[in-house]
């Protein structure tokens, strides 16, 4: 049971990190099921009789719903709460993976993946704005790049460990295993998260907005997020930096090495696992390095470009296989400045509107991969 507070004190650094961390592992869960048709491949064409642009599209319907679901998310989190939007999320969450798990047909297996991408969608957006309440500012881009950590463990978990797990026991059974993860989050989510530290009697981090104003309404803030000129330059720079890393490693990077350069799938895998590795590095390190010089702008952009660069010398070079390693994990890292980019959103809009930017930012990343994913 956990121990209530006094309001005068803010809560303690644990305390915050449990009610944050059980909506990070929902996230954990959602990376792990972006990524996991990587390696499923060739065992997903073979009992669906399917050729490569189903198979982009039965990946891509994930990211279809999961950007779809970015902004009501926002708006949900904002006025129902963290606490309900996650409990429900891990319900149905769970519901979508046992779909895909037994699915029959094709079809069934689409809905079972469109369900997990629908559900999951609300971890990211829900870590942002319990960390509005829980943390105080200067720890929103450290926070959020953890968050980034947490998630690429899913996707490096989705990496060589899925592979031998789907060779030793198949991919329905590993998959089924996760929904039982999902069900045991679904009861802790409810019973120990609070939207706010007030809840359990301690002070909370949140903007507090002058009592004789009105609450800012989902509505409303949705409408200053959508009118920022800022807000839709950081959308286009997220998802347009990060969404080919998302394709890649979620899905045709296994594939495109093994085809292309001749790789095994394990080897293939692992350089995969190797930039959602430094994707995952890059999140924290680049989002505490933020912190620290107190910008947005100029790392943001530096890491961008360098992105940028790194991509041209994988595709356009004609580079040795050993190369892979450090400029595959270089395009991680730099591509994990995502995370700066949600911290500049939150402070460049509304303070009562986090919910809502963090939708509006994050639908561009998920978005454009589901484009992405059945065009390449």
């Amino acid at each position: 049971m956990i121990k209530k507070g006094s309001m005068t004190d803010h809560p303690p650094l644990m305390m915050a990190w449990l009610m944050w961390g059980l909506v990070a592992l929902l996230y954990f869960i959602g990376f792990f099921q972006r990524m996991a048709p990587a390696v499923m491949v060739d065992e997903l064409m073979r009992d669906f009789a399917i050729g490569g642009a189903l198979m982009g599209n039965l990946s891509a319907t994930y990211f279809y719903s999961y950007a779809a679901m970015q902004i009501p998310t926002g708006l949900l989190v904002d006025s129902v709460g963290p606490r309900k939007v996650n409990t429900i999320a891990c319900m149905i969450t769970t519901l979508g993976i046992v779909i895909f798990a037994f699915s029959p047909n094709l079809w069934v297996a689409y809905l079972g993946r469109f369900l997990i991408g629908a559900s999951v969608a609300v971890a990211f957006v829900t870590m942002m704005k319990l960390a509005a309440h829980w943390f105080s500012a200067r720890r929103f881009a450290s926070v959020t790049g953890i968050a980034l950590l947490v998630g690429c463990i899913g996707g490096v978990m989705a990496g060589v460990p899925l592979s031998e797990g789907v060779s030793l026991f198949g991919w329905r059974t590993v998959m089924a295993f996760t929904g039982v993860l999902a069900l045991i989050l679904t009861a802790a989510s409810w019973l120990i998260i609070r939207d706010d530290p007030e809840e359990y009697g301690f002070k909370s981090h949140a903007y507090k907005r002058d009592e004789n104003r009105n609450r800012l309404s989902s509505k409303r803030a949705l409408k200053l997020a959508v009118t920022n000129r800022q807000t839709w330059f950081l959308f286009f720079a997220g998802g347009l930096s990060t969404a080919p890393v998302l394709v890649f490693a979620g899905l045709w990077g296994v594939p495109y090495l093994t085809q292309i350069h001749g790789l095994d799938r394990s080897s293939a895998a692992l350089l995969t696992s190797t930039m959602q590795i430094t994707f995952a590095i890059g999140g924290p390190l680049l989002g505490a390095i933020s912190d620290r010089m107190g910008k947005r702008k100029a790392p943001y952009l530096t890491a961008t470009i360098l992105t940028t660069l790194c991509w041209a010398l994988f595709l356009f070079i004609d580079l040795p296989v050993i190369l892979f390693y450090p400029v595959l994990g270089l395009i991680g890292l730099f591509s994990g400045a995502l995370i700066i980019g949600f911290a500049w959103s939150r402070e460049v809009n509304h303070p009562e509107a986090p919910g809502a930017v963090g939708g509006v930012v994050n639908m561009s990343v998920l978005g454009f991969a589901a484009i992405l994913q059945p065009l390449l």
